[in-house]
């Protein structure tokens, strides 16, 4: 369940390995962190417009727009943030370059130099991350929450911490101060990494190694987010039983067993059918073994472990805007606020 440390995070890094769903379960997070009148921003940085494509809004631009509504009244407006607009921005807030970046980047000297160096583009993408998380009015945050869609857990580290390698090269100046700035923010208990996996052994095994490295390099994990997870099909006392549960999985199922039953119950069926499922049975307690083994493999990394249902088949190829809030109602449903 949701702790009462995650509650008190401002900014939400949702990282996940590739195909895990880690931008719809973003979306799904900053609905939920906007329930009951609360206002939250959901960023993405890798310029794929997966934002706008689940919520079915237009391409966002570089700006802040409101992008849904959550129950009570909360509001989620979304960002893409891009790393040669946020370099303009950084030139004309700290050293007044409005003009001149605006020439730097006709002459293409502005993806030249993003290009050249990825490390800063990254620096540039947290920096604006920053400055979402942060920026206030008397006193009074413009967000109660920001979410951030992460690169996935292949990188999502060495994204979160290159900035602190850029302050200790400036030493003096407003680099050296924001980059500070991004360090303090990344590295408080104001930011909690969570991350996004299936029941697969893949996803799983990255999950753990990415706790780990978030570990090594002193960044908060948050929840491990459950992404598809599908219910047993096999009774509760029988899964439950390890000898019946483990049997299953190895084939151990009776067929005449079966037969009688679906006869108690006025099924007479042909022996095809009731051999096709057995097999069927086989299958998926085969499955539901391995995932109760993967769900144990999870829980000694010691963070709360949050499931989200298996919606894929609603909208076809991928969840659709509807299943984004049924998404949000279940993750509030187990104590996201």
């Amino acid at each position: 369940m949701w702790s009462d440390e995650l509650a008190r995070a401002r900014l939400h890094v949702v990282t996940g390995k590739g195909g895990t769903g880690k931008t719809t379960v973003a979306a799904a997070l900053a609905v939920a962190l906007a329930t009951g009148g609360r206002k939250t921003l959901l960023i993405e940085v890798e310029g794929r417009q997966g934002i706008a494509h689940l919520f079915d809004v237009p391409p966002l631009p570089y700006q802040e727009r409101r992008i849904a509504v959550a129950p009570g009244g909360g509001e989620v407006r979304a960002l893409a943030v891009d790393a040669e607009e946020a370099l303009l921005e950084y030139f004309a807030l700290f050293y007044n370059l409005g003009f001149a970046g605006r020439t730097l980047r006709r002459m293409g000297a502005i993806e030249f130099a993003t290009t050249l160096a990825p490390g800063l583009r990254d620096v540039l993408l947290t920096g604006k991350v920053k400055e979402a998380t942060t920026r206030a009015r008397d006193g009074i945050h413009n967000y109660d929450a920001v979410v951030l869609d992460a690169p996935p857990t292949g990188r999502v580290v060495r994204f979160l911490d290159v900035t602190r390698a850029m302050a200790d090269l400036a030493k003096v100046g407003p680099i050296h101060s924001q980059s500070k700035g991004v360090v303090r923010l990344l590295h408080s208990a104001d930011t909690a990494v969570h991350v996004v996996t299936l029941l697969e052994d893949l996803p799983v095994a990255e999950t753990l190694e990415t706790v780990a490295e978030l570990d090594r390099a002193d960044l908060r994990p948050g929840a491990v987010l459950i992404n598809r997870a599908r219910p047993s099909r096999l009774p509760q006392q029988w899964a439950t039983t390890t000898n019946n549960a483990t049997g299953s999985a190895n084939g151990q199922v009776d067929a005449d067993r079966v037969r009688t039953g679906l006869l108690a119950s006025g099924l007479d069926l042909d022996a095809a059918v009731v051999d096709g499922l057995v097999t069927e049975t086989v299958e998926h307690a085969m499955r539901m073994h391995a995932e109760q083994q993967a769900r144990a493999r999870l829980a000694d990394a010691g963070m709360p472990l949050i499931e989200l249902p298996d919606l894929t088949d609603i909208g076809g190829d991928g969840v659709d805007l509807g299943g984004i809030y049924e998404l949000s109602d279940v993750l509030h449903s187990q104590g996201v606020r």
